[in-house]
């Protein structure tokens, strides 16, 4: 059963630095788990970029669809992601060998991602976590392997590395896991 308290809806507006941009998201409690559901808007390339997604998890955080549609100038996207018990993962109808037993997806435009592993590991502090998430990447929207870890310092202070190490960033979270902040790249402006 989702805990009571855990089950309100929860929304949130970021702020994008390194391009200019905003995102829009919430995350509702499901019979099934949990359902994020968003949609960012900047300018990448300068080209204005539309991108609205949705993700369903169960109860535990693991990921068992996501789908983005949107735009990037005049090229349209649309992808469906499927990751089945079993944890292989589709896009689009068609396998992808290449994340078999990832448990996330990581949107690579987005960071309320972040709130799944964090969500799903549960990390005292102090503690460390390796993870490879299934990254849904932007522009290309191709779906590859990331190997990822949280460490976490602090009750709301986490590291954020991956590609091993090659990118870090310190993510201030709230009481759900959602980012408040993530180093220079997004910050909070918003929360309900």
């Amino acid at each position: 059963m989702i805990d009571e308290k855990q089950a309100k809806v929860r929304a949130v507006v970021w702020r994008r630095h390194d391009i200019p941009g905003h995102e829009a998201c919430r995350i509702l409690p499901s019979d099934k788990g949990w359902t994020i559901e968003g949609v960012a808007v900047a300018v990448y390339d300068g080209q204005p970029c539309q991108l609205k997604y949705d993700i369903a998890c169960d109860r535990q955080w693991l990921t068992r669809s996501a789908a983005v549609m949107g735009w990037i100038g005049e090229r349209l996207i649309s992808a469906t992601v499927i990751r089945d018990v079993m944890g292989q993962w589709q896009i689009n109808g068609h396998d992808v060998e290449a994340v078999v037993g990832c448990q996330d997806i990581d949107l690579n435009f987005s960071p309320s991602t972040n709130l799944l592993p964090i969500r799903r590991l549960d990390l005292a502090i102090g503690a460390r976590a390796e993870v490879r998430a299934a990254w849904l990447r932007f522009p290309s929207f191709a779906l590859e392997p990331l190997e990822q870890s949280y460490t976490r310092l602090g009750a709301e202070q986490y590291r954020y590395e991956s590609a091993v190490g090659q990118f870090v960033a310190e993510l201030s979270v709230d009481d759900t896991g959602l980012v408040i902040n993530y180093g220079q790249i997004w910050s909070r402006e918003a929360a309900a």
